[in-house]
């Protein structure tokens, strides 16, 4: 018995391949279109946390560690002998004297403010040890990696954000200036918003912030100067506490475009402690409005305890500053191609969040003692 005759193979001809290249066309078309639309949306694909993320940074298993914080202070206050106040009342004397010199050098024309507004003899003569007594003893804030961050020239560092009032941008510049072989100060820019408040626009230029703009960032890395940023910008503040420590869209790619063409390395930042500052519970719009934030949340603290629900939580903080990304061998020219740009900004996102995750487990507890 014959096999029957298995039909004959169509051999490929030139329309199948044009119809190939089409549809792989349009599969790209696609895709572009998809992202696209995730960008405007601003949607974020979120995977699986890498650790168990209520575990470590919840605040109820946290009150024991609290309680035993509390504990170790009044022990702290009660060790405190007579040389220690002796010490304390010289060291208030010498910071009056040293902004009443200030100020007669002011009135005499010798101020040394910078074209941005920055008076580093005033930041770091008044604020520099008040920022330094929170950062050692209310946060405990332990720095990793601080010799990633170059000993002079530009770079652009790049930071996780949580919370209304940029504790978090003080902190790491408290860190370079007193972690750091060669102390530094970082330049922040601070959300647009924040300027519209008198005081606030006042203080934030005197300590040497500006606002997040273009022309700021690049004049400030052009004189090789450290400029910090927080690409998720507002929608990182004011994330809900449950969705604590997943990072948001880091925009557009404004900071990727501004390191190529400049030619500053990029240092990525993990920040763990920020997100229970002021867990954010719930937002009123209406007083957000009417204080000109972007944000007004309610807190486990505000606004039941009135104005101490204000003071942020002790909570333990630990900073990570990673290796720098060296975004030289690009080019200059690279900041108007869209693929390298979102290919390095998610790159750097990446980095930061796995920081963040290992930095919880490092942790352990909100309120660690150390």
């Amino acid at each position: 018995m014959s096999r029957a005759a298995s039909p004959p193979r169509r051999r490929a001809t030139a329309d199948d391949a044009t119809l190939r290249i089409a549809l792989h066309r349009l599969l790209d078309a696609v895709d572009r279109e998809l992202e696209a639309r995730r960008v405007e949306a601003d949607l974020e694909p979120v995977p699986a946390a890498g650790v168990d993320i209520n575990r470590l940074s919840s605040l109820r298993r946290g009150l024991p560690g609290l309680a035993m914080l509390g504990a170790s202070a009044l022990r702290r206050l009660a060790a405190v002998d007579g040389g220690d106040v002796a010490g304390a009342v010289r060291g208030v004397s010498d910071l009056f004297s040293r902004q009443a010199e200030l100020a007669e050098r002011r009135r005499h024309g010798e101020s040394s403010v910078d074209e941005f507004g920055f008076d580093q003899e005033w930041t770091e003569s008044l604020l520099l040890p008040l920022s330094a007594w929170v950062y050692r003893n209310w946060w405990r804030v332990r720095a990793v990696g601080v010799e990633n961050v170059p000993s002079s020239g530009r770079g652009l560092l790049v930071a996780n954000h949580a919370g209304i009032v940029p504790y978090d941008g003080a902190m790491v510049r408290t860190a370079l200036l007193l972690e750091h072989p060669q102390p530094r100060h970082a330049r922040a820019l601070v959300l647009n918003g924040l300027f519209s408040m008198p005081a606030a626009s006042w203080l934030i230029r005197r300590t040497g912030n500006t606002m997040a703009h273009n022309d700021d960032a690049r004049r400030l890395l052009e004189r090789d100067e450290l400029v910090l940023v927080f690409p998720e910008g507002a929608k990182g503040a004011g994330k809900p506490y449950s969705q604590r420590y997943r990072l948001r869209r880091f925009g557009r790619g404004g900071f990727v475009e501004m390191a190529l063409r400049t030619g500053s390395p990029i240092i990525p930042i993990s920040i763990v402690g920020s997100e229970e500052l002021h867990p954010n519970l719930a937002e009123v719009p209406a007083v957000a409005r009417l204080l000109g934030l972007p944000y007004a949340p309610i807190t486990p603290t505000f606004p039941w305890l009135g104005p101490a629900g204000l003071i942020p939580l002790p909570s333990s903080w630990i900073i990570e500053f990673h290796e720098p990304v060296d975004v030289s061998n690009h080019g200059p020219d690279a900041a108007g191609d869209p693929s390298t740009v979102l290919a390095i900004s998610d790159q750097v996102r990446d980095v930061i969040q796995a920081g963040v995750y290992a930095n919880l487990q490092r942790r352990q507890s909100v309120f660690a003692l150390s």
